[in-house]
């Protein structure tokens, strides 16, 4: 696996030029309009890259972006990878590790998730605090890439205290609600029942999705800081829950993007 890393790793510097990151980006469903903000130096197709996944989900690109975001050099996966499309946790993962390689100090991400806290709204913003693993695996299981981190990593603060309360700030001072949360990643394709959507909420999650916590796990296995945000992209009390077909997920998600691309690149400014 390391060698596949550095592989990949050799492949991006050979292509750009050494660019040297420092942060890592990655976009979730009908997120990808945060590219527009950034003075694009390269891109690079995940095809073009040894041993990089391939996305197979219809919003996701799947590209590599590299460039400056309010002055700061920066990689964005334009499209991410989950385990329900079949690939194992360390292809999931593959990306974040590369970008560790590569020199990236911090990493943001960025996903859709459903609303399970009835205090939340479509369209709205959570910023993660804290997370719950349901997928049926995650990348540290197996032999320990010592090259990369410890065998034990502590989890007690997944989520950079720092940038969360610098992300309300930003908040603020633009006159928006950003929410605050626990995010509980499920392998999905299909969403939740009734049954455990309310299961879901009584555990402690404030919004479900079906990825981050897999590239959170590696990043902070690590020690790469992470601020982490969900747009509600519907909401799953029953009071409000609804069928939801993806192109309803892409435009509660486009109503929310740009204070999404406005939070991300303030927070970035201030790094």
């Amino acid at each position: 696996m390391m060698q596949q890393l550095r592989e990949a790793a050799a492949y991006i510097e050979n292509t750009t030029g050494s660019f040297g990151p420092e942060f890592g980006i990655i976009l979730g469903t009908g997120l990808g309009a945060l590219v527009k903000e950034i003075e694009v130096q390269h891109s690079l197709s995940y095809a073009d890259i040894p041993h990089f996944p391939v996305s197979t989900v219809e919003s996701h690109s799947g590209k590599l972006i590299f460039g400056l975001l309010a002055g700061r050099k920066v990689i964005v996966m334009q499209g991410r990878f989950h385990f329900y499309e079949g690939y194992t946790m360390d292809q999931v993962v593959f990306p974040v590790r590369v970008m560790k390689l590569l020199g990236v100090q911090k990493l943001f991400v960025s996903n859709a998730a459903g609303g399970l806290n009835p205090q939340f709204n479509k369209s709205e913003l959570m910023v993660l605090t804290d997370h719950i693993n349901l997928q049926p695996s995650n990348p540290l299981i197996g032999k320990n890439l010592d090259d990369l981190g410890p065998r034990f990593p502590d989890m007690s603060d997944v989520y950079d205290e720092h940038m969360i309360r610098q992300a309300m700030v930003i908040a603020e001072d633009a006159d928006f609600d950003l929410r605050e949360g626990v995010y509980v990643s499920v392998p999905g394709p299909m969403l939740e029942t009734p049954a455990e959507y309310h299961y879901l909420r009584v555990i402690g999650a404030d919004a479900v999705g079906m990825s981050t916590v897999p590239e959170v796990i590696a990043a902070r296995h690590m020690n790469m800081p992470v601020f982490a945000v969900s747009v509600i992209t519907d909401m799953c009390t029953p009071d409000r829950l609804k069928k939801v077909k993806l192109a309803d997920i892409l435009e509660a998600a486009a109503i929310a993007e740009p204070r999404m691309t406005m939070l991300i690149r303030e927070l970035i400014k201030l790094q």
